[in-house]
């Protein structure tokens, strides 16, 4: 058996083996990558009826992460993610569909602040191994656009030669390691 069929039982998200990134534009001539580092979650699925599969991951906001502690302090504050008031981003599936043996498209709510939105993220499956400790593990990875302005993240400035500072568009790219239940 390969694919989703042999994907059965509860997993945690292993954490220092995942990652939940985003690219997007700087002053539109370059791209800026991060990542929100602190993160759990936990997926259940049943290899009989992939359909029935579920997620939720949660991001404590303030660990936020570009490499770049002036920029990462302006994103945690109020013109942002306002991590004070709002302490977690997460993601929680609504619908799977399974698009073929190795490729599920999960919708799910995204919060973000004090908006919640439908988005929706194809992954595929990595695999499935037993990892040198006796845990069985599962990988995905995925990836999709979202407008940042539809979770009320506005802030912006105007470029002397036109355009703005940070784009709309920011691309999340996640992969995902995780640890069946015991």
């Amino acid at each position: 058996m390969t694919g989703l069929s042999t994907i059965n039982g509860t997993f945690t998200l292993d954490p220092s083996h995942s990652r939940l990134g985003f690219v997007t534009r700087h002053a539109m001539v370059t791209k800026v990558r991060g990542a929100f580092n602190d993160i759990e979650g936990t997926a259940t699925g049943d290899g009989q009826n992939p359909a029935e599969a579920s997620v939720k991951v949660v991001a404590q906001a303030a660990s936020f992460n570009t490499g770049n502690e002036t920029r990462d302090d302006h994103v945690r504050s109020a013109d942002f993610l306002d991590v004070e008031k709002y302490p977690t981003v997460t993601f929680e599936s609504t619908k799977v569909e399974v698009v073929d043996d190795n490729t599920l498209s999960i919708t799910g709510d995204l919060t973000i602040k004090d908006v919640t939105k439908p988005v929706t993220i194809p992954f595929e499956f990595n695999g499935q191994a037993q990892d040198p400790f006796g845990n069985t593990r599962i990988g995905f990875e995925g990836k999709s656009k979202i407008s940042r302005k539809d979770w009320g993240l506005t802030w912006n400035a105007a470029l002397e030669t036109g355009g703005v500072l940070v784009s709309d568009d920011i691309t999340l790219e996640i992969e995902i390691s995780a640890i069946k239940a015991s």
